[in-house]
């Protein structure tokens, strides 16, 4: 065979192509993840939307730019379609958890049950949205950890969202003394509920008696105050309700246990034994 240099050019200049085609690609493709993101942004819709079209930008460029290195080589793209198409249903149940994250991902844009900078909780992770990516969601939790959350297990579990809402309702339960009074407990949690910093006058604040427990009188106090307070105000709530209790006499009880001790005395004169125990909680 015949391996002059004239011979081999035409395979030199494809294969220099296909590199310089190659660098190309990947400088265009990261260009238009770039140029995406900004015009989505600059039409001032939602920031999860830029993420996901730059992603999708960047990968279309990739999959046209290894279409056209193909072609460089003579690779016809037809051809290549048919045969991704024989190879399809085998990369399908290779890539399937892949592609369901993907079409999960799809959903999670499409139904917007949260975006970027919402706290959420969804497949036990707690946290704030960073990103909604094309296979994963990336969440910041509380005490700063990236945990990074496949589509398909968001989109297929209960998703709470924490921030949807302006407003949210802090309930703070308590427990008072079986000897206090009904009325003026009530009152005291009533003008306590009233007065934190923090809560809103409407919806209004609410206290009911909710159950007679095993050693303790059960209230609910609620109060609603922004989204953005929450936690705030739920230790502003805390703290004042023991303050104005412990201010009146107004125990909060804990549980107890009494033990009970029954003595039979023998009939010979010996020493007493316990017979048994009875615990009582």
């Amino acid at each position: 065979m015949d391996f002059s240099l004239e011979s081999l050019m035409p395979l030199l200049l494809n294969v220099a192509g296909a590199i310089l085609l190659l660098i190309l690609t990947f400088i265009v493709a990261g260009w238009a993840k770039r140029a995406t993101r900004a015009g989505v942004e600059r039409a001032n819709l939602d920031p999860t939307l830029s993420r996901f079209f730059g992603s999708l930008a960047r990968y279309t460029v990739l999959i046209l730019g290894g279409l056209a290195i193909l072609g460089i080589f003579g690779v016809s793209v037809a051809s290549f379609a048919a045969i991704l198409a024989a190879a399809g249903f085998a990369v399908g149940l290779a890539l399937q958890g892949t592609l369901s994250h993907f079409a999960a991902g799809i959903m999670l844009l499409l139904f917007r049950p949260f975006g970027v900078g919402d706290k959420v909780s969804a497949a036990d992770v707690t946290g704030k949205v960073v990103e909604i990516g094309l296979f994963t969601t990336l969440f910041d939790t509380p005490d700063n950890l990236r945990s990074i959350v496949p589509n398909s297990a968001i989109f297929g579990s209960t998703i709470e969202n924490h921030t949807h809402h302006d407003t949210r309702r802090v309930d703070v339960a308590v427990g008072t003394d079986y000897g206090a009074d009904l009325q003026t407990t009530r009152s005291i949690l009533e003008e306590v509920a009233a007065s934190v910093e923090g809560g809103l006058s409407d919806p209004a604040p609410q206290v009911y008696l909710s159950e007679l427990g095993a050693s303790s009188i059960d209230w609910a106090v609620r109060v609603w105050s922004q989204t953005s307070d929450y936690w705030d105000v739920r230790e502003r709530l805390t703290t004042q309700l023991k303050e104005a209790l412990d201010a009146q006499d107004i125990g909060i009880p804990y549980p107890q246990m009494d033990v009970h001790l029954d003595t039979l005395t023998p009939s010979n004169g010996e020493s007493p034994v316990t017979s048994h125990e009875q615990m009582k909680s």
